[in-house]
């Protein structure tokens, strides 16, 4: 099995041997960019940016692609133009946020930096990613309600998600989040009223030997708490910035 660096090596090289002159950017974000990268348990995100996205240009990178995921287990890289990427911002704000704070730049110019995010569409797309994750863990319990291990994994596998939007939940409080995420559910807990402990009890599910004795309790003060959560960040943060920043309008 490829080091992580050879991977990441071994990527570059065939996508600018496939590419070619299409190439204009490679980044690596997310854990491994962060530093708390974990071998057989994080993935390796990758941002490349060609100068033409036609079906013609992605055909010649397919090789690649089958290659990275079939070959070496890792999420297909994300495909955008540089002016993609620009344009992207007041829908992706939270992932631009991310890439900008940690990043490595693998190949190319860094495209990201300059980026402009709009944080009062940042601050919506917190609160609906956050939505959805709660409404797919209500009807995960109403499908699942009395399998323990479907419902422990439900919690361990969106845990993850969960603490970062948390993070960028305080970011949108205007506040620099904490490093830890016992740190970071202590200050949500202080900031909206959520239980602290309901997540740190589902983060703690990601591991395989933590089991909860009463997962439908640990589950429910779980859902509570994200309820919580959203509730105090809709009524706090005003909802006549909705629109695009600068933009002019109602």
């Amino acid at each position: 099995m490829l080091s992580t660096e050879a991977k990441l090596t071994d990527l570059v090289s065939r996508m600018k041997e496939y590419a070619a002159d299409n190439l204009e950017s490679m980044i690596l974000y997310g854990s491994a960019a962060r530093g708390d990268y974990k071998q057989g348990h994080s993935d390796l995100n990758i941002l490349c940016v060609l100068r033409s996205v036609a079906a013609r240009e992605l055909t010649r990178v397919t090789p690649v692609v089958h290659w990275w995921c079939k070959n070496q287990s890792e999420p297909a890289p994300l495909f955008f133009t540089a002016e993609e990427l620009r344009r992207s911002a007041d829908v992706f704000a939270i992932e631009l946020l991310d890439m900008q704070e940690s990043r490595r730049v693998l190949y190319g110019a860094d495209l990201v930096a300059s980026i402009a995010v709009p944080m009062n569409l940042h601050r919506v797309q917190v609160e609906r990613d956050l939505s959805t994750l709660l409404l797919k863990l209500r009807q995960h319990f109403l499908l699942n309600g009395h399998k323990e291990n479907e419902l422990r994994a439900a919690a361990a596998k969106s845990a993850s998600s969960v603490l970062a939007l948390l993070r960028h939940a305080l970011i949108a409080f205007d506040e620099e989040p904490p490093a830890t995420a016992s740190e970071v559910f202590a200050r949500v807990a202080a900031l909206t009223g959520a239980d602290a402990e309901a997540f740190a009890a589902a983060f703690k599910l990601r591991e395989s030997h933590v089991h909860a004795d009463d997962i439908v309790r640990t589950y429910g003060q779980y859902v509570n708490a994200l309820t919580v959560v959203i509730s105090v960040l809709d009524k706090i943060v005003p909802k006549r910035e909705w629109q695009r920043a600068g933009k002019a309008g109602s």
